[in-house]
């Protein structure tokens, strides 16, 4: 298979339906409403043709027995009734032609503008016919067919309207069961379905078995920031040590790899324990007023990288109620994970809301880029531990930030923090401001 035809193969197909024709409402609903005509259509039809027979058949005795007075009659030199008698008018040609090969027989026909069955028989001097009014009995089909029509949509309406009383229901549950998984995706751990309903059908055991897997995974989930929390805190106090008895050792190399070993494992230590406040949203937002050109500025200055500051806009960068702290920690952990795994230039942009951290280097892997950053997961040179992005995206969650990563088109990662407006949300966890007293029962010192 050369590139053309796998391209063809790979090219998606128009859709010729509307998105919404793939719900199960309106399946369901088309496969009800084409049972319900099958199943009236069949119903009409047989009774149709039963009642057909039964009318026919009782103008058909009806004709032969007037046929057999009228050739006693006949016999007898009797006067014939008008229309009847030998060979009358309107006699339709194949009912004449079997009475002159000598058998009797019967048809339905028209006489003088009206329906009638005719009956025709025999004779020496040829075929002697009657006529049998079937105005009523054409009446009668034609009432029944009208009566069969209407009780047949009244069916169908009926069964549409339970069946899409029970399919909405069906559907509504699925969707909050779908729902409920979106949550659970989301982080909101605490979402269950609690499918109230007595119904021991398909969907309630779905939803019991969401329920189930989210409490699985939430008391599991706990399990771990607990145990990353206590090993964290617990490695707090012989790292002190540790780091105080480090600071002993004589000047030399080895004394500075060891400094400088400590130094990484304490700052893996408040990595952790910050991720597990993060994950466990007991953070607290505290609200300010920062200009973001000054902001960005001192975040470059605290790193000690050469990272370039650029400003666009006419009026430069604006004021916004922030958190200071957060803020600065994402962009310190930007820079950072720029200069670390990326290439200079570095460059930090402050455009209106938004700022952007891009450098020249390899760029974002894909993973990052599908699934966003995740612990202890790094590529490339492999150095660092894989928290920084993370805790940059969870302090965005806790801030109320976008941050988005992408690789630029001329090569490199771009990292873009966009603040809410004025109007909007400025933070997914309980914000105040910093010159507001704290709520009654909350601690008086913001979380780290």
């Amino acid at each position: 298979m050369n590139d053309m035809q796998r391209g063809e193969r790979l090219r998606p197909r128009p859709r010729l339906l509307p998105a919404w024709t793939s719900t199960l409402t309106w399946k369901a609903t088309v496969f009800i409403t084409l049972m319900c005509c099958g199943l009236a259509a069949l119903l009409g039809c047989l009774v149709h043709g039963a009642m057909t027979r039964q009318t026919v058949g009782t103008a058909r005795e009806k004709a032969l027995t007037r046929l057999e007075r009228t050739v006693e009659a006949y016999e007898d030199g009797a006067r014939m009734p008008r229309g009847e008698g030998i060979d009358p008018a309107g006699l339709p040609p194949e009912l004449r032609a079997l009475a002159v090969g000598g058998r009797r027989g019967t048809a339905v026909g028209r006489h003088r503008g009206h329906p009638v069955m005719w009956a025709a028989g025999p004779a020496a001097q040829g075929p002697i016919a009657v006529s049998v009014d079937f105005r009523a009995s054409e009446r009668t089909i034609a009432e029944l067919d009208r009566a069969i029509l209407g009780s047949s949509g009244l069916a169908i309406a009926t069964t549409l309207l339970i069946g899409a009383v029970v399919v909405t229901r069906i559907t509504r549950r699925l969707h909050l069961t779908a729902q409920v998984a979106r949550r659970i995706s989301a982080g909101d751990l605490d979402a269950r379905v609690d499918d109230g309903t007595r119904s021991k059908d398909e969907v309630a055991a779905v939803s019991r078995a969401l329920d189930t897997m989210a409490a699985s995974l939430q008391g599991r989930l706990e399990a771990e920031q607990r145990f990353t929390a206590d090993v964290a805190h617990e490695l707090r106090t012989p790292l002190t040590g540790l780091n105080a008895a480090a600071e002993l050792l004589p000047p030399g190399r080895p004394a500075e790899l060891v400094r400088d070993r400590v130094r990484a494992m304490r700052s893996l230590t408040e990595d952790l324990l910050e991720i597990s406040r993060l994950e466990t949203r007991s953070e607290r937002v505290e609200l300010d007023s920062h200009d973001l050109a000054d902001l960005a500025a001192r975040t470059i200055r605290a790193s000690g990288t050469d990272t370039a500051l650029e400003v666009r806009g006419a009026r430069g960068a604006p004021r916004v109620d922030t958190d200071r702290r957060r803020l600065e920690r994402i962009l310190g952990n930007l820079v950072a994970n720029a200069h670390r795994h990326g290439a200079p230039p570095v460059t930090l942009t402050v455009d209106d809301r938004t700022l952007t951290v891009t450098d020249s280097g390899p760029g974002y892997p894909e993973y990052l880029l599908t699934s966003g950053p995740q612990r202890f997961r790094t590529e490339g040179t492999g150095k660092g531990h894989g928290l920084g992005l993370t805790i940059a995206a969870g302090q965005a969650r806790i801030l109320g930030v976008t941050l988005a990563f992408s690789n630029r088109e001329t090569g490199g990662a771009q990292a873009r923090v966009t603040l809410p407006g004025p109007a909007a949300p400025t933070a997914t966890g309980c914000a105040r401001r910093r010159d507001e007293p704290p709520p009654p029962g909350s601690p008086t010192q913001p979380a780290r």
